[in-house]
């Protein structure tokens, strides 16, 4: 079980994508897990409100499993497969983060927490500063996918391995947005 719960290295990770992509190619399949929201969507009868949805969501529905596997995986990871170390994150990030006023996990004393805890909890969601980040961040989020045609983990991993220049121009603004929201905006609103 200690070899299983311990760190791995990050080629690993590397490899077995590179060995799922191959798969996908191989099998003439596209991936993307914001697909499924659009396949949960036509399933629940949006496409009586939109054509967007009008679709055969039977050809996706090995996503939708996909989708169900990553939550289990996850849940099984964070339950079972839970290591006692506490999260290693760096000292320029612990830095960056205390100068916006957040505690870095680990020293919140939540040794297992992959999330500052003083930011992601119920009360930060009434004020102003939780709505801009979790509803208005997460709206934004979901419309900016389905209009780049996809996640950052989709064009990177998936549209980038099948040499897709709309795939290279959506990543290159995806990092665009990363860092005017990481060093122009971030400071705004967590002066809020």
């Amino acid at each position: 079980m200690e070899f299983i719960t311990q760190p791995w290295h990050w080629s690993f990770s590397g490899f077995m994508i590179a060995v799922v992509m191959f798969l996908l190619i191989f099998t003439g399949k596209k991936f993307g897990v914001s697909t499924s929201f659009q396949t949960m969507c036509n399933i629940a009868g949006a496409g009586k409100l939109s054509d967007y949805f009008k679709y055969d969501w039977k050809k996706q529905s090995w996503l939708l499993l996909f989708v169900a596997g990553s939550l289990i995986g996850g849940w099984l990871a964070a339950s079972v497969l839970d290591h006692p170390d506490i999260v290693s994150v760096s000292q320029s990030t612990i830095n960056d983060l205390a100068a916006l006023g957040i505690s870095a996990p680990a020293a919140e004393g939540h040794a297992h927490s992959l999330l500052p805890l003083d930011l992601f909890n119920m009360d930060t969601l009434g004020t102003t500063k939780g709505l801009i980040l979790f509803v208005l961040g997460g709206f934004l989020i979901g419309f900016g996918t389905r209009w780049a045609g996809g996640c950052t983990s989709g064009h990177a991993i998936t549209g980038l391995s099948n040499l897709q220049l709309p795939s290279l121009v959506a990543v290159i603004g995806f990092f665009i947005g990363v860092l005017l929201m990481t060093h122009v905006l971030f400071p705004i609103i967590f002066a809020l």
